[in-house]
């Protein structure tokens, strides 16, 4: 496995999961259910420069959201298991085209944003048209949560031969332990580097 150090940054793409309001803002459903924490909230801040640093250089910014598809009576299609897990979801919660579907603030806007129903932004979305029609090779990966989204997408792109980078500083789990297992747990499926590690090797690449 090659890493940043030798990729294409023309041909890069960071990816980021599920860094939206509604998990993130206060006022968002995971906020006004008191879901909040500042290891996540920390997370655009700390990625903000890097996706700057990469488009400067030819490389792309794509944001995967997670997405609840109203019905028709506006409730939301939701699967049994979340639906028991997080019983604060509500009509209205990762609607395409709300407040808290939308990529929040500080890494607005994306090149792209990817619509996912899953774990995976590579399940049944539109993410791998989209990386071959603007030439990407590989994918800088950062998110929430550590083991939930960010481990299957980079688990999913392992299955299809796609090169990729995980910013351990760049994710986040609800718990400490939960985040430091999954790191040890993606070892040799992905490239592992902080934030700042991966920036000072764009912003020294001519």
């Amino acid at each position: 496995m090659s890493d940043l150090s030798t990729w294409n940054l023309s041909r890069t793409a960071l990816l980021t999961i599920d860094l939206q309001n509604d998990f993130l803002h206060p006022e968002g459903a995971y906020g006004r259910a008191g879901q909040s924490s500042a290891k996540i909230a920390a997370l655009p801040g700390r990625i903000a420069p890097l996706a700057r640093a990469l488009r400067s250089k030819g490389g792309r910014y794509f944001s995967a959201q997670f997405t609840l598809v109203p019905d028709k009576d506006g409730e939301p299609l939701i699967a049994p298991h979340l639906k028991e897990l997080r019983p604060f979801l509500d009509k209205g919660d990762f609607a395409p085209g709300s407040f808290g579907h939308s990529l929040v603030d500080a890494l607005h806007p994306a090149d792209f944003v990817i619509e996912k129903v899953a774990y995976s932004a590579f399940f049944q979305t539109r993410l791998e048209y989209l990386m071959r029609a603007t030439g990407i090779d590989h994918l800088i990966v950062g998110g929430i949560v550590t083991n939930g989204g960010v481990a299957s997408t980079l688990r999913d792109a392992h299955l299809r031969n796609i090169e990729t980078l995980m910013l351990t500083d760049g994710c986040a789990a609800f718990k400490t332990e939960v985040h430091d297992a999954t790191l040890l747990s993606l070892d040799t499926v992905t490239k592992q580097m902080s934030c700042a590690e991966a920036l000072a090797l764009i912003e020294g690449r001519s």
